[in-house]
């Protein structure tokens, strides 16, 4: 598990950014198929791509600096600004990405004069495909999007060479909430995070591919939008049920921790879990709004 995949003297390209990109490029390759084969206009998707792109990874880090400025507040300026505009190494939020992705749909649906929804759709394959790489990426990195300390059968147990891990985990954290380092012990030259946690990043592999394959079936429905918010209810429900619920982040309010070697290792609320509710219940009440909009279209 090494974070970088190539490296040329002193410039690294990381797996993180090359697995995403391969996950984009799969996407843009389907929707464009799938734009010619509803008789859409391929050139305007292929251009709102590229801005799609451009603004959703600006969004993205833009909403993970702000959520986790834990990790940056006592790395001295001008450094910070550095370590802030740095992606290779990982650390972007996907609600952020897909904030400044509608934010362009937007932008193209009122100045281009296109149907929203028809084009939104095209892009859900997409996105669970850049889960799929995001997240893998996240393994190959170590200590991105880690779970928490579990004593459940799932727990999972990082190889000692999974250097870039245990060097993030065996760092004293000034959240208690977050703070691993109990469990570290040297093992050879090195510090070892010996205790097993929720293996976080592959379930979040798991999410994108439930999400791709969803796709697929969401995309066979003649209601514009559909896909589009049947993607923003499951992602939400799965990824705040599932993956959030058992992954070390800041809880914000601390309403429920267990934790540790005889523990769930289970933490309520963090960011994504309050900002995940309201999406929930607006996908539902939009999905309900499309059909009874649908259903009362005379045939």
């Amino acid at each position: 598990m090494d974070p970088v995949f190539v490296q040329i003297g002193n410039f690294t390209i990381a797996w993180y950014g090359v697995l995403i990109t391969l996950g984009i490029v799969a996407g843009v390759w389907l929707g464009t198929k799938m734009a010619r084969e509803r008789g859409l206009n391929v050139d305007l998707f292929n251009d709102m791509i590229l801005w799609m792109i451009v603004w959703g990874l600006v969004g993205a880090r833009l909403v993970f600096v702000a959520t986790s400025w834990h990790q940056f507040e006592n790395i001295p300026f001008p450094r910070v600004l550095l370590d802030i505009v740095n992606l290779r190494q990982g650390g972007i939020s996907i609600h952020g990405g897909l904030t400044g992705g509608i934010l362009v749909m937007l932008y193209y649906a009122r100045r281009k004069g296109m149907d929203f929804y028809r084009y939104a759709d095209l892009c859900v394959p997409g996105v669970a495909f850049g889960i799929i790489g995001g997240r893998i990426g996240n393994i190959m990195n170590g200590t991105d999007t880690v779970g928490r300390v579990t004593g459940w059968p799932v727990g999972f147990r990082w190889p000692d060479s999974a250097r870039a891990f245990h060097d993030g985990m065996c760092i004293k954290n000034a959240n208690p909430d977050m703070d691993l380092s109990q469990y570290c012990q040297r093992i050879g030259d090195q510090l070892v995070m010996t205790a097993p946690v929720h293996f976080t990043q592959l379930y979040g592999v798991i999410i994108g591919i439930i999400l791709s394959v969803a796709a697929f079936f969401w995309l066979r429905s003649r209601i514009p939008g559909w896909a589009f918010w049947q993607f923003w209810l499951w992602y939400s429900i799965l990824r705040a049920g599932w993956e959030e619920t058992f992954r070390l982040n800041p809880l914000s309010p601390r309403a429920y921790l267990n934790q540790g070697l005889d523990a769930p290792g289970i933490g309520f609320f963090t960011d994504t879990h309050l900002i995940s509710i309201p999406l929930i219940l607006v996908s539902i009440w939009m999905l309900l709004r499309l059909r009874r909009r649908t259903a009362a279209v005379p045939v």
